[in-house]
């Protein structure tokens, strides 16, 4: 059987949780570690999680490579990848690009909902485009091996960093609004630009994300799923669950709101639905990505396609894009 890779998650770290990557033979997840923190914010993250790697050596550990997800598959435990949801941390200073990703992250997003320094998000009444520090920032970015990701940007921003990257870039967790008009769904012309470019695509498994919401069946997401194949290609998809496991309804406000705002932003939801929302009966934790992997067969996929789909794919990605380049 092939890798099994989840491409985010933003869980409320515990031992239980790490213990249920175990059991879900889950090989590697890339971690949100921050939304809107600062540089010095950031650094804190990291300590947390050197506590949680020297806390829980036979479970998890600290990767930054393709090689390191190997290591971890073979001695039993789960690859733990660092990425960004916000360019917050990098301030003002195209710098620490490099110094980020001398620290181990090795994904980017170039915004979150909102216009940033470098990018227009998706909520945004106007997408303006990359900026000049956004187009200057993907090319540092392309440099180091750190990777774009536009996964709360706007169309216009995703197609300008598809054709500013010299690297493939990726959208690690959100689904195709031909399925789901969400906002943080992707239309049919950015997808084909992405895999075009060799991008990768990870399908979010968050209810905002999903038709019907908490209520989307597990045939009609890998239906999707497969109908996307078609489209574009199995070779460049794979599975960004978008999993915020455990977490307290607090944490919506942060991820929404950060320090930019007094009045709470809904977001996908609704003013009456401010918290998490509940996650699909065939998903709740890691231990559940055997019913995806059940699904994708059942729609008629093949065994080559679902292994590349469940972690595959991102594996030969890491390989390919997460050192510098020419390397």
């Amino acid at each position: 059987m092939g890798y099994l890779i989840d491409n985010l998650q933003y869980a409320n770290w515990s031992e239980k949780i790490f213990r249920q990557m175990r059991e879900g033979s889950v090989d590697a997840v890339h971690v949100t570690i921050t939304y809107h923190e600062s540089f010095r914010e950031m650094v804190l993250q990291l300590e947390a999680w050197n506590r949680r790697f020297e806390q829980f050596p036979d479970l998890i550990m600290r990767a930054t490579t393709m090689g390191d997800v190997d290591m971890a598959r073979a001695t039993g435990r789960t690859a733990i990848l660092f990425g960004f949801q916000n360019p917050s941390p990098i301030e003002d200073d195209i710098g620490l690009i490099e110094i980020v990703h001398q620290l181990g992250v090795r994904f980017m997003q170039l915004s979150y909902n909102n216009q940033s320094l470098l990018a227009s998000g998706c909520y945004e009444a106007n997408d303006t485009g990359l900026t000049r520090f956004g187009v200057q920032a993907v090319a540092e970015m392309n440099r180091v091996g750190l990777v774009v990701d536009m996964s709360h940007s706007g169309d216009r921003s995703t197609l300008q960093a598809i054709d500013a990257s010299s690297r493939p870039i990726a959208i690690t967790h959100a689904n195709p609004s031909w399925w789901h008009p969400a906002r943080r769904n992707f239309g049919d012309d950015v997808i084909k630009s992405l895999v075009a470019q060799g991008g990768m695509m990870g399908f979010s498994v968050y209810p905002h994300h999903l038709q019907s919401g908490s209520d989307c069946t597990i045939e009609n997401f890998c239906q999707m799923v497969a109908d996307a194949a078609s489209r574009y290609g199995a070779e460049n998809l794979g599975i960004g669950s978008d999993l915020c496991q455990d977490q307290p309804d607090s944490i919506v406000e942060w991820m929404r709101v950060g320090r930019w705002s007094k009045a709470m932003d809904y977001g996908e939801g609704t003013a009456d639905a401010a918290g998490f929302p509940a996650m699909p009966s065939w998903f709740g934790d890691n231990r559940d990505f055997g019913n995806i992997r059940a699904g994708f067969a059942a729609v008629g996929m093949s065994d080559s396609e679902v292994d590349g789909i469940m972690g595959d794919n991102w594996y030969r990605f890491y390989g390919e894009n997460f050192g510098p380049a020419n390397s």
